[in-house]
């Protein structure tokens, strides 16, 4: 069968890659073509556009970059119409993804719709749409389940991607070695991979490290960067960069300054205490504020529906904050506690398979949609 994906940043690249593999193994004669990324390519098919030309962060970027967007999305319909594949599988990018649902739909194509948008956190009233739109969708948080189920719609619940892979990666045991790391504690930096991410967050999380001189700080660089880039903000500061290598520092890390998003559960799900930060453009961040309705923006919080890391967002993101959490994390009752709940999350996860799962059901369902 002909499957034709779309994922808009490099968290839904790796997602897309590792369904790209399973599907392969369900349908020995799948056929792919996608906007997607580096890692999808290397399953195959045909990379129609890359992500890096597609990922706008907050309100007033995605305004400064409506053009773009919006040939963006002419591309992709035009695509799709001309490709005709027999299941299309949107993974998350809501903003994008949800207009290339329902025209999809419109055009008699099978929708499915891998990693649900967080429309639970912002005008609910999207899930009309998606019941309209969208023929299958494949949630990885739990709570998403009765979420869809009070708009009466039945939704499958596949479990979480990063434990597929967590469970794949094998931790290269002379990392300290070959990273040329000392035997101190590791306080791990994770500014994110987006430039805008990391010009508003790593001077902060560098701004603590004189007050920590028994802890070694390591950034985990995006590889879209090189060390030049980084230098701009480390100075003459004692600091090291490993690129490409975030679960190998994870592994190794004692604590951890993390950028909301993805890598705050990532970071659980390696048992490393963890303060979130975040911070936004003003008027993004003005917007967020009226409209997004959680209480939580991390993850771990939002799973386990209780305050189990601090987030320090806009204005409280500052030195005098990420110092005072970063100590009650690296030892003490807090550092207890932390870990503690990060075993219950654990268990609230679930197991590693949600690709296999995903694709298990997309095949299926597709040859019986035909």
């Amino acid at each position: 069968m002909k499957y034709y994906l779309v994922a808009g940043e490099a968290s839904g690249d790796l997602h897309g890659a590792n369904l790209m593999k399973a599907l392969k193994v369900e349908d020995p004669k799948a056929e792919f073509r996608y906007f997607g990324g580096d890692k999808m390519q290397a399953e195959g098919g045909k990379l129609v556009k890359h992500y890096a030309e597609m990922a706008f962060m907050g309100f007033t970027e995605v305004v400064m970059n409506l053009r773009t967007i919006f040939k963006n999305m002419k591309a992709c319909k035009a695509d799709i119409l001309a490709d005709q594949p027999d299941v299309l599988i949107l993974i998350d990018f809501p903003g994008f993804n949800l207009k290339i649902a329902e025209f999809a739909k419109k055009q008699g194509i099978k929708v499915c719709y891998y990693i649900s948008p967080k429309i639970w956190a912002w005008n609910q009233k999207r899930v009309l749409k998606i019941k309209r739109d969208v023929d299958q969708m494949f949630c990885i948080l739990p709570f998403e389940v009765d979420f869809y189920k009070k708009w009466g719609m039945e939704v499958n619940y596949v479990g979480n991607p990063l434990l597929d892979e967590k469970a794949q990666f094998t931790p290269d045991v002379d990392f300290r070695k070959h990273e040329g790391l000392s035997d101190q504690k590791i306080i791990a930096l994770l500014p994110g991979s987006r430039k805008q991410e990391i010009e508003r967050l790593l001077p902060d999380m560098l701004s603590v490290t004189d007050q920590f001189p028994d802890y070694q700080f390591v950034i985990a660089a995006a590889p879209t960067f090189n060390e030049t880039y980084y230098h701009q903000f480390t100075g003459d500061k004692k600091v090291k960069l490993v690129f490409a290598q975030t679960y190998n520092l994870l592994q190794n890390a004692h604590a951890a300054l993390v950028a909301s998003g993805t890598a705050t559960l990532e970071t659980a799900l390696f048992r490393v205490p963890q303060v979130v930060l975040y911070r936004g453009g003003a008027i993004s961040v003005g917007i967020a504020r009226l409209v997004i309705k959680i209480r939580f923006i991390s993850l771990v919080n939002l799973i386990m529906d209780k305050k189990v890391v601090e987030e320090l967002i806009q204005e409280d993101c500052n030195t005098a904050n990420i110092s005072i959490h970063l100590k009650q994390i690296v030892d003490g009752k807090k550092r207890f506690e932390m870990l503690n709940d990060y075993e219950k999350l654990s268990l609230l996860m679930g197991k590693e398979g949600a690709s296999e799962r995903t694709a298990k059901l997309i095949v299926e369902d597709t040859k019986f949609y035909k």
